[in-house]
């Protein structure tokens, strides 16, 4: 049965990446159809806003959105779109895989880590914000919640589980923030005790950071808050060798939107240069979600074959080849 998903090309370098990862989609015949709709700065020179009604709507409609790099202007009063779309459908878990793949610049092997990251409340609310009027003191709210707490450690729980994980690690700053970490880690404590088969561990978060940078093998999933997720996740991101392979995963109750956590890039838009891996592996987290796991597989597989030959991959994986002859090189790989 045909499924069809959101498309939204993006901004900058993402109509280019996102011809590419539909082109592999494609030659793996997984039966989907694509509505694609706008956002971003096409959005705003056609219809006056980042984000359109009907956008939102067909998001809604078919629950499933893949979604390129999208360009927010800078001032103007305008408001993050991810935040937007995270914030409308409730997405209240933001999931980044950071895998080791060969042919990189990283300086680890072997890396496999899941950060779970809160995507709805703490810090990025922003509520409260006030500036003083000598323009000397500045403040905003944070505010945490145990439903917004249970949530993300109990996904973070059943995606181990569900994945084969062997362990969790909650991160926090309670000894500090007592209140808000302090109720993220209380619950994360009480909801450990219902997953005894899963390794569960508590660590500081300027702790957890310093970890990763010496030994990240110890990691395997992290779950954690808004903010300390948002920082974590782009450092195991490093770990691998950039944003340039690393997907996202933005999952609700009722929709999921799967996007290439990169910026647009515009310096190299419309040069033909552009690394599409971050947007296929988000495509390929996508199609486990629709319950196509082994075609999912298949993608990461023929991008580790691709880069660990170099074959026709990109200058930023220190090949001489072009976003199309990347995919011609990966759509021969999952058709064989």
């Amino acid at each position: 049965m045909s499924k069809t998903i959101a498309v939204i090309r993006g901004d900058g370098i993402g109509p280019e990446i996102m011809n590419a990862t539909l082109r592999v989609l494609d030659a793996l015949d997984c039966d989907l159809n694509y509505e694609f709709v706008e956002a971003g700065m096409e959005a705003l020179d056609k219809h006056g806003e980042l984000l359109p009604t009907a956008t939102l709507d067909t998001i809604a409609k078919h629950s499933i959105a893949l979604k390129s790099p999208l360009t927010t202007p800078v001032g103007g009063g305008f408001s993050s779109i991810n935040v937007q779309l995270r914030r409308h459908f409730d997405l209240y878990a933001n999931v980044r895989p950071a895998i080791s793949f060969p042919g990189t610049k990283a300086r680890f092997e072997n890396i496999d880590i899941i950060t779970v990251r809160e995507n709805t409340e703490g810090a990025y609310l922003a509520e409260g914000q006030t500036l003083s009027e000598d323009g000397e003191t500045a403040s905003s709210m944070i505010r945490t919640t145990r439903r917004g707490c249970n949530r993300i450690v109990r996904y973070a729980f059943e995606m181990a589980r569900s994945k084969g994980r062997k362990k969790v690690t909650a991160v926090h700053k309670a000894n500090i923030m007592k209140t808000t970490s302090g109720l993220f880690l209380n619950v994360a404590r009480e909801i450990a005790k219902e997953y005894p088969d899963i390794e569960f561990n508590e660590l500081i978060v300027d702790n957890t950071c310093m970890q990763l940078v010496m030994r990240p093998e110890q990691f395997d999933v992290i779950v954690t808050t808004n903010l300390f997720g948002d920082i974590i996740s782009d450092l195991c991101a490093g770990l691998v060798g950039g944003l340039g392979l690393a997907p996202g995963s933005n999952i609700g109750a009722e929709a999921a939107i799967f996007e290439a956590v990169h910026g647009s890039a515009p310096d190299i838009a419309g040069k033909g240069v552009a690394n599409p891996c971050a947007l296929l592996l988000a495509a390929a987290d996508m199609l486990d979600h629709l319950g196509m796991a082994e075609k999912g597989t298949k993608i990461r597989t023929a991008i580790r074959e691709t880069l660990a030959a170099g074959d026709r991959t990109t200058p930023d994986l220190g090949g001489t080849g072009t976003t199309d002859s990347f995919a011609d090189a990966l759509v021969e790989r999952v058709t064989a």
